[in-house]
C-alpha cells in the first residue's frame, strides 16, 4: 500500500529547501553582464581604476550576484553615448553634465544620472595670436568640440556668450564650432596646420595643448559658473536601475572604491591611467595633473542645476528640472549637491 505524503509537509520541504539554497546562487532577475561606456581623459579615471582592478566585479560578488561580466567602449563624444544607451548597446554611460541634461529632457526622466564622476575646469586654448579673449574670434576661426551644441563643452561656450555679448546672443559662437574627438581636435590645434584654431577641453588634453608656446586659454569654465562644476557623470536608464538594483549598489560602491583609491594612491593612479590610455604623456605629467587641487574626484553632484537652468532658458531641452536631484537617482540625493 502506497503512502502519500501530505501536501503541508511537502510545501513546508519546499520552502525549507529553498531558504536553505536562497543564497547559493545568483538573483535571477538581474543581468549576468553590465556594459559601460565611457570616453577620452582624465575625467574618466575613475571607471579606469574600476575597470583594471575589476571592482564592480568585486562588489558585484560581495552582493550575492556571483561572477558577473563588465565589458567597456570607449567612445568619442556625448552624442554617440546618447546614441548607445538609447539603442540599448550597452548598460551605463559615462559622458559630461550637459549630454545628461538633454537625455533626461528626451526621455521624460527615463534616463538619469547615477552619480558624478568628477569636478573639473575646461580651457578654450587657441593658437590663433590674434584672440585674446571669445570677443576676438571670426569667420576664420573653427573651435573645435566633442558636440555641437550639445556637449558640456558647446554648452559652457554658450554660456560665457551670454555672458559676453548678452542672453540673446548665447549663440553667436555656435558657427564656429567643429565637432571631434578629443585627440584629434589636439592634434589638429598642434599641429598649426588645420582649419582649427581653438580646441575646448578637458584634462589631459588642455594641459598637454598648454605645453606649446604657442597655444594659451582664453576661457576657463570654472570662471564662467562662478566656481567648480561637475565634468562628468554616469548615467543608466529608470528601466535597467528598478531591475538591477544589487548591480546598481556594485555600481555605486565600485565607484566610492575608486574614488578614495585615487585620493590615497595618486602615484598608482596616475601608473594605471598611463598603462590604460596609452597616452605619450609621462608619469610626472599625468602626477602633476592629478595633484592640480582644481581637479577632483567625487559621486557628488556640483553646480548640475546651473547647466540645467541655462539650456532651459535657452530652449535646448523643453523641461527644467525643479532642482538637481530631478536629474539623479536616489543614489546620490543624500549627498550635499547642487
Amino acid at each position: 500500500m502506497k503512502k502519500f505524503v501530505p501536501i503541508r509537509l511537502v510545501a513546508t520541504l519546499v520552502a525549507a529547501v529553498l531558504a536553505l539554497t536562497a543564497g547559493a546562487f545568483p538573483a535571477a532577475a538581474e543581468v549576468r553582464e553590465l556594459r559601460i561606456a565611457k570616453q577620452y581623459g582624465l575625467g574618466y579615471l575613475p571607471l579606469i581604476v574600476i575597470e583594471e582592478q575589476r571592482l564592480i566585479e568585486k562588489h558585484a560578488r560581495a552582493a550575492g550576484l556571483g561572477d558577473v561580466k563588465v565589458t567597456w567602449a570607449t567612445l568619442g563624444g556625448g552624442s554617440a553615448t546618447n546614441d548607445a544607451l538609447l539603442s540599448g548597446s550597452v548598460d551605463f554611460i559615462a559622458s559630461g553634465v550637459a549630454p545628461l541634461i538633454v537625455l533626461w529632457s528626451k526621455t521624460g526622466g527615463n534616463v538619469k544620472g547615477f552619480a558624478a564622476l568628477d569636478t573639473s575646469p575646461l580651457y578654450l586654448n587657441t593658437n590663433n595670436s590674434a584672440v585674446k579673449s571669445i570677443r576676438d574670434f571670426t569667420d576664420k576661426d573653427r573651435i573645435a568640440l566633442p558636440a555641437v551644441k550639445v556637449s558640456i563643452q558647446a554648452i559652457v561656450l554658450q554660456m560665457a556668450a551670454a555672458k559676453a555679448f548678452g542672453p540673446q546672443n548665447f549663440d553667436r559662437l555656435d558657427r564656429f564650432t567643429v565637432s571631434m574627438k578629443h585627440p584629434d581636435a589636439m592634434a589638429a590645434l598642434l599641429s598649426g596646420k588645420s582649419e582649427i584654431t581653438a580646441h575646448l577641453t578637458s584634462p589631459p588634453f588642455m594641459f598637454q595643448e598648454l605645453d606649446d608656446k604657442r597655444v594659451r586659454t582664453v576661457l576657463n569654465s570654472y570662471d564662467v559658473l562662478g566656481g567648480p562644476h561637475t565634468f562628468n557623470v554616469i548615467a543608466t536608464t529608470k528601466a535597467f536601475y528598478e531591475k538591477n538594483p544589487k548591480l546598481a549598489g556594485a555600481v555605486l560602491a565600485a565607484l566610492e572604491e575608486a574614488d578614495e583609491y585615487i585620493r590615497k594612491n595618486r602615484k598608482a593612479a596616475a601608473e594605471l591611467y598611463v598603462k590604460a590610455s596609452g597616452t605619450k604623456e609621462s608619469l610626472t605629467d599625468v602626477l602633476s595633473q592629478l595633484n592640480n587641487p582644481a581637479l577632483g574626484y567625487s559621486t557628488t553632484p556640483v553646480n548640475v542645476a546651473r547647466f540645467a537652468n541655462f539650456m532651459h532658458q535657452t530652449g535646448t531641452i523643453k523641461t527644467k528640472p525643479r532642482d538637481w536631484k530631478d536629474l539623479f537617482f536616489t543614489t546620490v540625493h543624500g549627498r550635499k549637491g547642487s
